[in-house]
């Protein structure tokens, strides 16, 4: 994952645990692997996107099963960390811009970046995304 954490704190085996859980997840995008990218969901997470709410991990994914079988095959991201911070010893909230790179693509439009929050939860020794939300980084310009 590249970019810079504007939030840092003293714990870093943590940060570095769910930094690599985020690169696992990307890497899975690209291989358009289902089945790996929602590996570190918990089974009753949630992912909210702009005009979806996806309700457990197995909504999550099927339903970039079928993104990656469709609009999304051939796609990656670009993905920088805006904030990471801890809540208590089990939670932690990391802020990210990202954006979809479709096939063929070098740069994300400006129009595609999205704001991103990841809520993770530490559950038996172990951080998995509890929850996901995106949003448009941008409002577009009214015509």
């Amino acid at each position: 994952m590249t970019g810079t954490i504007t939030a840092f704190t003293a714990r870093t085996t943590d940060e570095a645990a769910i930094f690599a859980m985020l690169d696992e997840m990307y890497a899975a995008w690209r291989a358009g692997d289902a089945d790996a990218f929602v590996r570190d969901y918990n089974e009753d997470a949630t992912a909210v996107l702009p005009g979806s709410l996806r309700g457990s991990r197995q909504v999550i994914r099927d339903s970039m099963a079928a993104a990656f079988a469709g609009p999304l095959r051939g796609s990656s991201t670009v993905d920088e960390p805006l904030s990471l911070r801890f809540l208590g010893e089990d939670a932690a909230i990391a802020v990210c811009r990202s954006g979809v790179l479709l096939a063929g693509e070098s740069a994300v439009p400006e129009d595609r970046l999205i704001n991103a929050t990841w809520v993770f939860e530490r559950r038996d020794g172990r951080w998995g995304v509890a929850g996901y939300h995106n949003s448009p980084a941008q409002v577009p310009a009214k015509a």
